[in-house]
């Protein structure tokens, strides 16, 4: 049973980290789909498009610096420089406190096949198995216990990238090509990768509580109304015992929110429209969704 619960485990990736062209259309992709679990506006997607389209420029001059470095050209090496530090230079003058520029983003997800109860029994299997040393064994059945979206973002370091163009563009000036194509490496080498974890479970029963809701503040509910509140409900309860069983977030906050939703559940029944309930829900997903992502990157 425990083998077949760890075959029903699903992952698709998306893997959408292009170059200039398609990077907004990754930016927008991963900025929606935060939108989606209560994060960017619409303005935000639009000023970040802005920023990868000027950070990726950046980034293809660099390169391109380099290849003309190998070609023996230093001149059109400086050029390409020159108009890198353009394009970082708009960047900072849009964001003086931006510490890293994206460049490009990816989204991976990954879910899983099975109930509450079966991700248990596959997490005690587990457990077993570390116990008795089988770690590889282990390692292969837990690869699978993840229900999440995935948004990784390349950066360059605005600290410190701007200035190793302008150390790289100067070594040309001296003639010395070799050590401007270390300095325009080791830069390269800087990118910083920084992921933001959306766990579904926890999206999935936010957009379950908000669809019950709208049907509660509906005026003269009808008894299918009160049905549909609840079985909404319901599905937000099953996908907060997923995320339990996965490990997402902290055991206080999701018990929080398993309580929050019990509230909303003997409110709503007896006709109400539970609007402070339902606000108090909100901020308790965006805790467990705050407690979710990794502590360094």
């Amino acid at each position: 049973g425990v083998a077949a619960i760890a075959l029903l485990a699903a992952t698709a990736c998306s893997d959408n980290a292009e170059e200039a062209a398609d990077g907004q259309e990754a930016s927008a992709s991963a900025t929606d789909t935060d939108q989606a679990a209560g994060g960017a506006t619409a303005e935000d997607q639009m000023q970040l498009g802005t920023l990868l389209k000027e950070a990726v420029s950046a980034l293809d001059e660099s390169q391109a610096a380099i290849s003309a470095i190998d070609a023996g050209n230093n001149q059109e090496a400086i050029d390409a420089l020159a108009r890198a530090t353009g394009k970082l230079e708009i960047i900072l003058a849009r964001e003086p406190n931006l510490a890293l520029a994206p460049v490009a983003n990816s989204v991976i997800e990954h879910d899983v096949l099975a109930t509450p109860g079966d991700v248990t029994a596959l997490v005690d299997r587990i457990k077993d198995l570390t116990d008795d040393g089988r770690l590889q064994e282990a390692r292969r059945l837990m690869e699978g216990l993840a229900s999440e979206m995935v948004i990784r973002t390349s950066n360059l370091p605005l600290g410190t990238y701007p200035d190793a163009i302008k150390r790289a563009a100067a070594l040309l000036d001296e003639q010395k090509p070799q050590e401007a194509k270390l300095v325009l490496l080791n830069a390269l080498s800087t990118i910083v990768v920084t992921e933001t974890i959306i766990p579904l479970p926890i999206v999935r029963a936010e957009a379950s509580v908000e669809a019950a809701r709208v049907v509660a503040a509906k005026e003269n509910r009808t008894q299918e109304d009160n049905q549909a509140i609840a079985a909404e409900l319901q599905k937000a309860r099953e996908q907060i015992e997923m995320a339990q069983a996965l490990g997402y977030a902290t055991k206080k906050d999701l018990d929080d929110l398993q309580d929050a939703i019990q509230e909303l559940e003997r409110e709503t029944g007896g006709g109400n429209a539970a609007t402070r309930f339902f606000e108090r829900i909100k901020g308790l997903f965006g805790k467990a969704r705050e407690a979710v992502q990794p502590n360094e990157n």
